[in-house]
């Protein structure tokens, strides 16, 4: 093990991959589930002929539904997770979550090759959407905590990881189309992919105990780990329950929680001056304090483009007609934002700016809110009180492109400045 003076080397860069893998695996459901708009609705909105007009039997609104369903679980138990952790495990809470991910991954595979009734198909649809995405917060908040004990650059790493999420789904779904397999295969092939990047999710985080790099800083500040579960929810006896990962803690050698005493928690003290001690602890509040402007910046940042990505950039149309028509929205929309949202987020490596204590950074986030109009001009097909003013296809590209790495730099910015 290592110790202050002799901190263990993260060799080939081991860590580092497996945590962009982490990002990766966060972000899968959702953007496989939102890239997969077509297949859906294809098999939902369904049409029949009347006098040589097509006739939709059922508005599923699929967009709408499948942003609500998400977003919801993400929000709800994202704040639960914060108490979660006082009674389950953090072994359960993230290994738990990708196996049963990997389980409706497998649901949603199947169901593509079975004939169900539109009625039955969106309710199932649905039920997933709002369980996958359930177990997902679960996953990404006790992530969130394993990534904040490790040096600062990691977190940029996860949240890379996160970007290129959404990049892989748009690229296996630019391949689907243009395998012209029969729309069934290419629907399962696509669907089998996220089990894929599930199952290499849970193979990392089984390997992740093993590392001596991430024991040492686990380790390092399991005193305050400790402390914020007596600040946050302490039992009635006084104790505290199990709130170390216990997974990384197994094969590090180090007692267990129920074990350590004031006089324990000093010596580990001593490894790193921290801000917090046994006599004097920092509130919620004065935690929220601090940190609030960044929450600020992180909330405004989604709120901005969920308000528009995808509910209504995956409905602008191409002014153009034949084969690009296919690939316009997969490509324009999808892997266009996703690129350059990964970029957003990598820039953050080299570049922060503005400060941590500028003014100017949350005026930039609260900027954003341009891109809701800009958006809603674009050639968006039965709007009634809007005009459409921007209708060509690279105008649109340009302002997505621009939306997306504001998004990406803005919220990995200020993820990156809040833990500071």
């Amino acid at each position: 093990m290592g110790t202050p003076g002799n901190t263990p080397v993260d060799r080939g860069c081991l860590m580092g991959i497996i945590f962009f893998i982490f990002g990766l695996g966060t972000l899968l459901p959702w953007n496989f589930f939102v890239t997969a708009l077509m297949y859906f609705e294809n098999r939902l909105n369904k049409s029949e002929w009347s006098n040589s007009t097509a006739i939709v039997r059922k508005e599923y609104y699929f967009k709408n539904w499948m942003t609500l369903l998400s977003q919801l679980p993400l929000l709800l138990f994202t704040l639960l997770n914060s108490f979660l952790y006082q009674w389950v495990s953090e072994k359960v809470r993230i290994g738990g979550s990708l196996v049963f991910i990997l389980l409706f991954f497998i649901l949603t595979a199947v169901l593509v090759k079975v004939p169900m009734e539109e009625d039955q198909f969106f309710s199932v649809t649905m039920a997933t959407i709002w369980f996958i995405n359930s177990f997902g917060a679960v996953m990404q908040g006790s992530l969130f905590g394993l990534v904040g004990l490790l040096p600062r650059k990691y977190s940029s790493i996860f949240m890379s990881g996160q970007g290129l999420a959404g990049t892989f789904a748009a690229l296996a779904m630019v391949l689907a189309i243009a395998s012209k397999a029969e729309r069934e295969t290419a629907a399962l092939g696509y669907f089998i992919t996220p089990c894929v990047g599930t199952l290499v999710n849970l193979m990392c985080y089984v390997t992740l105990p093993r590392l001596e790099f991430a024991q040492f800083y686990l380790n390092k500040k399991m005193s305050y780990e400790l402390e914020v579960a007596v600040e946050l929810l302490p039992r009635e006896d006084g104790q505290v329950e199990d709130s170390v990962p216990s997974l990384l803690v197994a094969d590090s050698g180090a007692p267990h929680p129920d074990a350590i005493t004031c006089d324990t928690q000093q010596t580990l003290l001593t490894l790193q001056p921290l801000q917090t001690s046994c006599d004097k602890k920092s509130s919620v509040k004065d935690i929220l304090k601090k940190i609030w402007v960044m929450a600020f910046c992180v909330t405004f940042v989604f709120t901005v483009t969920l308000s528009v990505f995808p509910a209504v950039t995956a409905d602008v149309k191409t002014k153009f007609s034949g084969t690009w028509e296919s690939y316009f929205t997969p490509v324009c929309c999808f892997l266009t934002f996703n690129v350059m949202d990964f970029t957003g987020r990598s820039l953050t490596f080299c570049v922060k700016w503005p400060p941590k204590e500028s003014p100017l950074f949350p005026v930039l986030v609260i900027a954003r809110l341009a891109f809701i109009p800009l958006l809603m001009l674009c050639n968006v097909p039965g709007h009634r009180y809007l005009p459409v003013l921007i209708s060509h296809d690279a105008a649109f590209t340009v302002i997505m492109m621009l939306f997306s790495i504001s998004s990406g730099y803005c919220m990995c910015l200020s993820m990156t400045y809040a833990p500071q």
